[in-house]
């Protein structure tokens, strides 16, 4: 491996413990991913910075990284949402003790590092210049940023973006490589999409089609044909932000972005077909049923388009002498657009009608008043698939925006009780594995900055990724997603053996807090690269396997006992006592 020589000064410790550890992770990523080089970035954009997303896990390793005093960023670094505006906090009614202690804390820290903290989760939507190699972590500015202009990101962790920001180096592999960028599933849209919501629901139905026997080392990358050519940037980001729930880092669209590099002998993974019948199905299985207590929208932070459109449904509401009552409508946007919409009058169009607007932060990192809201309606599948998570476990409906703002208006459109997440069916992952007998040795590969190591264990196994943030509880190590064949299952103590992390980019905070507290496993074997899993590992000096000679995601049952070693870089694994 070629180590520049830039990244080995840090790597040696000639500038300080914190680019040592950040540049320690870079080198352990790429021999990871089997990249031969490193590339210099010119921007990153860090996530991980709500107290909620983030948990102890984010305060505990910030506050490893202060005693460094002359820590600082090598490249332009931005910094994504908050978890509160700290100019509504008595609107937001946040109940959380001493939040916005830990939200100025955790900003200070960034802050102190260099990162300008524009707190938005939507950096390509301010006039930066994204173009280039970036490191970003935030999943949906990755996937939109990839598939819509001419920045190429990997799917980076929180951490993973910081170490670069740290460096200004990444490892050259994934989309940093062009054979890579190509589709890897084809969806056929057979169907008028008129709606921004329309956009949002595509985008998540395509990723929970994915079928655990596909191979796709880099996430779903769908080419998706039968698209109207004239999207708006909300359906754009709608499309992508969605998509990026289940892992999707670029998409191809015909007549809305660049032609993918395939020919005519191209076979995708899956062919998918989305039609009438799906988006109306799905609506349906969304819309709300039972009182709903809070309606929000921008997720992500919504763009000036989006406002706009919010504003025109409110002012049409208006024109009738009607206001909303309780504010029962929160708008979400960035600090840049709120500037923008509040010198063009359009935020005192909204506020007159008795709309909260918040800036800085966002629906899935906000912490609510439960006495006060347990059903919120939103135009987001985004925001949805975090709210129903363990982030907030609360229920989310999901409609347009026209019919949002109606429901905010009118309390009485969705009447009765409020539903229960564990009354909401969820669809069972598809699985691959099947009972396994008989003896097995297997061998891979461990980090370059584990030396040694020797871990002996019960097995808990998965060929479904693991979503963190959200759906591993943060307090017990409890996996808590309905459908996942794990749901119901600790981690704490196994040796936890999955193919790759998904979901948010801040899932190695949550990992990095189960660690610190120790209720995570004792040892974590993936089958692909995971950018999501590795760097709490490579951090905390978690034992890690990766590339075994077998598929152990298949080969291993939940409760066998194995025995692995690292010597010389290279994992031994034996089965030594099969579950019967």
């Amino acid at each position: 491996m070629n180590i520049p020589l830039e990244l080995k000064k840090m790597l040696n410790g000639d500038e300080g413990s914190t680019k040592q550890k950040a540049a320690r992770l870079v080198v352990d990523l790429a021999s990871t991913a089997g990249a031969n080089e490193f590339i210099k970035c010119s921007h990153a954009h860090v996530s991980g910075v709500s107290p909620l997303t983030g948990g102890h896990g984010l305060r505990r390793f910030l506050q490893d990284l202060s005693d460094d005093k002359n820590a600082s960023v090598e490249i332009p670094t931005t910094l994504n949402s908050a978890g509160c505006d700290k100019e509504k906090m008595k609107e937001m009614d946040i109940q959380v003790n001493d939040f916005l202690e830990h939200q100025f804390e955790i900003i200070h820290s960034y802050s102190k590092l260099g990162i300008e903290a524009i707190l938005s989760c939507t950096p390509y939507d301010r006039g930066i210049d994204v173009n280039g190699i970036g490191s970003w972590a935030e999943s949906n500015a990755v996937a939109f940023s990839n598939s819509y202009t001419s920045l190429i990101t990997n799917r980076e962790s929180g951490l993973s973006a910081l170490s670069t920001a740290l460096t200004g180096w990444a490892p050259k592999w994934g989309l940093h490589i062009e054979g890579n960028r190509v589709p890897n599933i084809h969806v056929i849209v057979d169907c008028e999409l008129e709606y921004i919501s329309d956009w949002s629901i595509l985008g998540d139905w395509i990723g929970k089609q994915i079928d655990p026997g596909w191979n796709l080392p880099w996430g779903m990358m769908p080419y998706i044909t039968g698209l109207p050519e004239n999207a708006s940037l909300e359906s754009k980001k709608a499309l992508t932000a969605a998509a990026a729930n289940y892992g999707c880092p670029i998409l191809w669209a015909d007549g809305i972005t660049k032609t993918p590099n395939v020919d005519e002998d191209w076979v995708p993974q899956g062919e998918l077909k989305f039609t009438k019948e799906e988006l109306s199905s799905r609506y349906e299985e969304l819309s709300p049923k039972g009182q709903v207590d809070l309606v929000v929208i921008g997720c992500p932070q919504a763009s000036v388009g989006e406002v706009r459109a919010t504003a025109a449904a409110v002012r049409s509401r208006m024109e009738f002498g009607e206001k909303i009552p309780d504010q029962r409508l929160w708008v979400f946007t960035s600090g840049h657009n709120h500037e923008l919409l509040e010198q063009e009058g359009t935020l005192d169009i909204l506020e007159e009608a008795g709309v909260l607007i918040l800036k800085d932060t966002c629906p899935e990192v906000t912490p609510y008043n439960r006495i006060k809201y347990n059903h919120l309606l939103t135009n987001s599948l985004k925001a949805e698939h975090y709210l129903t998570s363990g982030l907030n476990r609360i229920p989310t409906s999901v409609m347009n925006i026209i019919d949002c703002v109606s429901h905010a208006f009118d309390p009485n459109l969705s009447k009765g009780k409020r539903p229960i997440l564990g009354s909401k069916v969820k669809e069972t992952f598809s699985t691959n594995k099947v009972h396994k007998n008989g003896n097995l040795i297997s061998q891979g590969f461990g980090l370059p900055s584990q030396k040694e190591w020797s871990v002996k264990g019960k097995a808990l196994v998965t060929d479904v990724p693991i979503t963190y943030l959200g759906y591993v509880n943060r307090d017990t190590g409890v996996i808590e997603e309905p459908g996942h064949p794990l749901d119901g299952q600790s981690i704490e103590d196994t040796v936890l053996i999955y193919p790759k992390g998904s979901g948010s980019t801040v899932a190695p905070f949550v990992l990095m807090g189960l660690i610190y507290t120790g209720k995570g496993p004792k040892a974590i074997i993936n089958n692909d690269v995971c950018p999501l899993t590795l760097p709490a590992c490579s951090l905390l000096n978690l034992p890690y396997a990766y590339g075994m000679s077998d598929d152990l995601c298949i080969e291993i049952n939940t409760g066998d006992e194995i025995e692995m070693k690292l010597i010389d870089g290279v994992v031994q694994l034996v089965v030594t006592e099969r579950i019967v």
